[in-house]
């Protein structure tokens, strides 16, 4: 099962959603509070069903959100990012050199948030 890790960072607090097997699927901004950084996960939860708008293709169609857009980065790669109701960025996801794999990355997270626990890491 996966789990999102919370920690601090210089700047902040954010998380990572992890899958069962420990990769990083998913990332959070850096946050001033925990409180918001933990607002932050229930987003994830409540938006991870979103459909997936695929901004690869010409002539894409626009989804409501919320919605995992995926792209491509100015290296070519393809990454997304999961945007809340409100239109906020709310996890990006890392680059990946094959779109499929990306997809399975938004299957991952989709998943895993609705029931991954909450840990406090140390660095």
């Amino acid at each position: 099962m996966g789990k999102f890790e919370v920690k601090e960072v210089k700047s902040g607090i954010k998380f990572n959603l992890k899958a069962g097997n420990g990769e990083i699927i998913a990332a959070s901004e850096i946050y001033t509070t925990e409180k918001a950084c933990m607002n932050g996960i229930e987003s994830v939860r409540k938006c991870c069903l979103g459909e997936i708008e695929d901004q690869t293709v010409e002539g894409f169609e626009v989804k409501k959100h919320p919605k995992f857009e995926v792209y491509k980065d100015k290296a070519g790669e393809f990454r997304f990012r999961l945007k809340a109701k409100n239109g906020e960025i709310v996890a990006t996801g890392e680059s990946y050199k094959a779109k499929a794999s990306c997809l399975k990355g938004i299957e991952s997270i989709k998943k895993n948030a609705p029931e991954a626990p909450v840990v406090k890491v140390e660095e």
